[in-house]
């Protein structure tokens, strides 16, 4: 009763200040989640291959080598010169990436969410950023390079594109980070109406295509560089080798007095041709 008076007082002197045993709070209901992070769609590699295609513990990939086999002029009654097509082969073995998720019981009994349940959505967030970390590392491995300054410019873009005609491939996709968007941005020929024959960089803040190229937004913290750009022909580029799908095992520490659950996944990304891949640098 002492107390109650005291604290009474405080108030009705002005001088009290608010806190917890005073004021009454609401926690809000649901959690606010954090932003989906940008990745590279699936749909950008040449090959995926899933579990059932995969018997064993990794997967042989055989690719024609490009420009073999000569036709020739042959004189008459000359024996006619053989030749064949040479090949090569790529072995793509999927490695496992996982992580073990506990929780004491009395978290799942007192939490206001099912902590267990939401911890396993975010590990599936995460193994997609892991492959997204994959694809850059393979994309990385560009058979050549165009070195830009300090913000990408047309001349860099096309001239990544012509690494990849040169070689007979198409370009088809264009991957930007943050900073080469933003750069993308400061170029008048991509935001003048009249110059790119639409709106879309004032209304998207990006455009869909570059030079026929598919522009695709890569956040930089999902395993990207955000001062690169790299030009690909979709179905030439690279393979992803996926042995076993991002997997939930649950199981139970009765001596922790835990639940918890094992969230694994075991795929690999490849790059098959790297004269499909041009990687354009700046700074």
């Amino acid at each position: 009763m002492a107390e109650l008076n005291y604290i009474q007082e405080l108030l009705s002197t002005g001088t009290g200040t608010e806190g917890q045993l005073l004021i009454p709070r609401k926690i809000h209901d649901t959690i606010i989640e954090e932003v989906d992070k940008m990745l590279i769609p699936r749909s950008e590699a040449a090959l995926f291959i899933g579990p059932a295609e995969i018997p064993g513990s990794s997967y042989d990939i055989d690719l024609a080598t490009p420009n073999t086999m000569d036709v020739r002029l042959i004189p008459e009654s000359a024996e006619i010169v053989l030749d064949q097509v040479e090949y090569t082969s790529t072995n793509v073995k999927p490695l496992k990436y996982g992580v073990a998720i506990r929780i004491t019981r009395e978290l799942l009994e007192d939490a206001k969410w099912n902590l267990l349940q939401h911890n396993i959505k975010y590990a599936g967030k995460r193994m997609a950023e892991n492959e997204n970390s994959l694809t850059r590392t393979a994309l990385n491995s560009a058979a050549n390079t165009v070195t830009g300054g300090a913000a990408i410019t047309i001349a860099n873009i096309t001239r990544a594109g012509q690494y990849l005609r040169d070689s007979d491939f198409t370009p088809t996709t264009l991957f930007v980070g943050n900073e080469v968007l933003t750069d993308l941005q400061n170029i008048d020929t991509f935001v003048e109406a009249n110059k790119v024959g639409n709106t879309d960089m004032l209304k998207r803040g990006f455009l869909g295509t570059v030079y026929g190229m598919n522009v695709i937004l890569v956040s930089t913290n999902a395993g990207y560089t955000t001062t690169d750009a790299f030009v690909s022909d979709k179905t030439q580029a690279y393979v992803i080798a996926e042995k076993r799908p991002v997997t939930v095992e649950n199981f139970e520490l009765p001596t922790f007095d835990m639940s918890g659950a094992a969230v694994t996944c075991r795929i690999a990304v490849k790059i098959l041709r790297t004269s499909a891949v041009a990687k354009v640098t700046t700074t």
